[in-house]
């Protein structure tokens, strides 16, 4: 039987680096994104595209709805999805702060929400990876609050789904990168990211690929005893 992994925003940096890992696994790979054009240039070899917005949430329920039917279930979850917007506090805006939440925290909650029954009739351990940040915990550099906000919360639903269904054999992890060089770059002036890379201790941002080997490695044979756990790869930046 086929190992069905899903991965949110798969079209992005991030995102494609993560589908790699997974398929050199011999997983299949249902790449979820808004972007059509990016979906198609990486079919093939076991990766399927689905085109869907993520701030829909019955967009998101037939999503997986139809995931249920074609594969039966499924094996693991990357929410990776997110975006960080730069409204300075106190002038964030409600509508900001609302479409910060939803695409950082709420797409991955609906998404959860569809796929723990997906993945209850599964064998082995089944795997939940959420694409955290840093700027949940490190308060010395640029990220707005409501984008720290989004990912500590993402990071509260990683340990309580952890708990809640570890009888269940779901593994449920945070994965929480420092400055990564992807397409997210473009939001920060260059002021502002040459600052934050030279406070990186290996002088260098991350990449993509550095990031995706750990969510590879938590969605393997490897990983299946670590649940609950925020893993934070920051070079040893916030060493104290």
């Amino acid at each position: 039987m086929d190992r069905i992994a899903v991965v949110t925003g798969a079209a992005g940096g991030m995102g494609r680096a993560i589908t790699h890992a997974l398929l050199a696994q011999g997983m299949r790979v249902v790449g979820v994104d808004v972007d059509e054009k990016g979906l198609a240039e990486m079919a093939g070899g076991g990766f399927v595209g689905r085109v869907v917005d993520l701030f829909d949430v019955e967009a998101i329920g037939a999503l997986f709805d139809g995931l249920g039917a074609e594969f039966g279930g499924v094996d693991a979850l990357v929410n990776n999805v997110g975006t960080c917007f730069m409204g300075e506090f106190p002038e964030i805006s409600a509508r900001e702060l609302d479409a910060q939440m939803a695409l950082n925290f709420s797409a991955a909650f609906h998404c959860c929400q569809k796929a723990v029954p997906l993945m209850l009739g599964r064998e082995g351990v089944k795997k939940i990876v959420n694409i955290s940040s840093n700027g949940a915990y490190n308060f010395d550099v640029f990220d707005p609050p409501h984008y720290r906000a989004s990912k500590a919360a993402l990071d509260t639903l990683t340990k309580d789904l952890a708990r809640r269904y570890a009888k269940e054999r779901i593994a449920v992890n945070s994965v929480a990168p420092a400055m990564t060089e992807t397409p997210l770059f473009a939001v920060l002036t260059e002021e502002v990211l040459a600052k934050a890379i030279s406070a990186m201790p290996h002088g260098r941002a991350m990449q993509p690929s550095e990031v995706a080997a750990w969510v590879g490695f938590l969605i393997s044979g490897a990983g299946d005893v670590c649940s609950g756990n925020v893993i934070i790869l920051n070079q040893g930046r916030d060493v104290r």
